[in-house]
């Protein structure tokens, strides 16, 4: 018996699970390509502060993406899951990209990597923040990895409209050796993007976002939906060109944006894909064989954790995603670059907890246990 604080206030009993859930592992993924966004694991030994550079432990933080890769997943690597703009910067995210990528040739695993502008700390012309995607975008097909052309704050702020993205964005695709994934982030996730490829209002939007991918559907492998609007992402998804997939990076609706319609499916890129790895391979190796029912049995029970996880302000549900790490024994303790383990509160960590005891996600559930005790006795007292 643990007992956990409430979210609306007092103090409640709960009985953890004493065993796990029983999962089977299996070979590559068939119907689906799915990437898990990590990530990173901070180093909780060296002196810094918010404002420093991060300090990352990258022998755990590389073991995290063997674990992976183990699984079945791609990893989705230097996004927004690693703290990208939230205490990772640009010579962290680098480090993190040669690294992965080194690490992914050595175990065969899938990786794509995240190509963005956060080397600009001010505001910027045009030029300036096409010469930092060139910059990123270089380093990153240097590595051998396909390219995440991510959505760019300091784009958002300097384009005047809908033809500064179409311009930019076709320099970018036409210098591109290898297709790239293009990322619609929305503004839940980074309030510096509203109004992103020209306009605040999504079907204008979309449009736009629509005919860059028209004009070079060769260089375009598929599109990163993260809006948490599962009927847009739909709508989008059925007017892609033949080739280009859609992944959905909803962290909301994804059990059904996956499984998909008699009109077509989304692939996955999901953030909530780092705590549920195992589950979810063991969801899509279902959908392998055709059983939906299954996938759906497996996946559905997941999404009260990961909309418990994303709520608002959704872009603290990294908070959240390092804990569950932390707790299943991935990481050796809950320190985060730039200190961002105190952006959720202990009632909000403490209700992730039991969701996932609940969904039987802890290899060892009393090393879990044992670990949200400690949490609870050092942040609110209770023992």
């Amino acid at each position: 018996m643990i007992r956990l604080p409430e979210i609306g206030g007092g103090v409640r009993e709960y009985t953890p699970r004493t065993e796990p859930l029983a999962l089977s592992g299996g070979g590559p993924l068939t119907s689906r390509a799915v990437f898990s966004a990590a990530h990173v694991v901070a180093d909780p030994y060296a002196d810094t502060t918010p404002d420093s550079a991060a300090a990352v432990d990258w022998d755990a933080t590389l073991a995290f993406r063997r674990h992976l890769w183990s699984q079945g997943l791609g990893v989705a690597e230097a996004m927004d899951t690693a703290q990208r703009g939230m205490g990772l910067d640009w010579a962290g995210a680098a480090e993190l990209i040669r690294r992965s990528a080194a690490e992914a040739k050595a175990v065969g695993g899938q990786i794509a990597c995240g190509v963005g502008t956060d080397q600009l700390t001010g505001p910027a012309e045009l030029v300036a923040v096409r010469k930092a995607y060139e910059e990123q975008l270089a380093l990153v097909e240097e590595t051998g990895s396909q390219a995440i052309l991510m959505a760019s704050r300091a784009l958002a702020a300097a384009a005047a409209g809908p033809d500064d993205y179409l311009d930019l964005y076709g320099h970018l695709l036409r210098q591109a050796g290898e297709p790239v994934i293009l990322h619609w982030l929305g503004p839940m996730f980074d309030p510096a993007l509203d109004g992103y490829w020209g306009s605040a209002d999504l079907d204008t939007a979309t449009e736009t976002f629509l005919e860059v991918i028209a004009a070079h559907p060769d260089k375009v492998d598929g599109i990163k939906v993260s809006l948490l609007d599962a009927r847009r992402e739909v709508e989008l998804r059925r007017r892609l060109p033949e080739g280009v997939r859609c992944y959905t990076g909803d962290d909301f609706h994804y059990p059904e944006l996956i499984a998909g319609d008699e009109q077509g499916f989304s692939h996955a890129l999901l953030g909530i894909f780092d705590p549920l790895a195992p589950l979810a391979a063991q969801a899509v190796r279902a959908l392998d064989t055709g059983d939906v029912n299954a996938f759906r049995a497996t996946l559905d029970p997941t999404v009260a954790l990961s909309r418990h996880l994303f709520r608002a302000p959704t872009r603290f549900y990294k908070t959240g995603v390092v804990l569950l790490a932390w707790l299943a024994g991935h990481q050796d303790h809950f320190t985060m670059v730039g200190g961002l383990q105190s952006a959720r509160s202990l009632p909000h960590l403490a209700r992730a907890y039991e969701l996932a005891d609940g969904l039987g996600l802890f290899p060892d559930p009393s090393l879990a246990e044992e670990r949200m005790r400690s949490l609870l006795t050092v942040q609110g007292g209770l023992r």
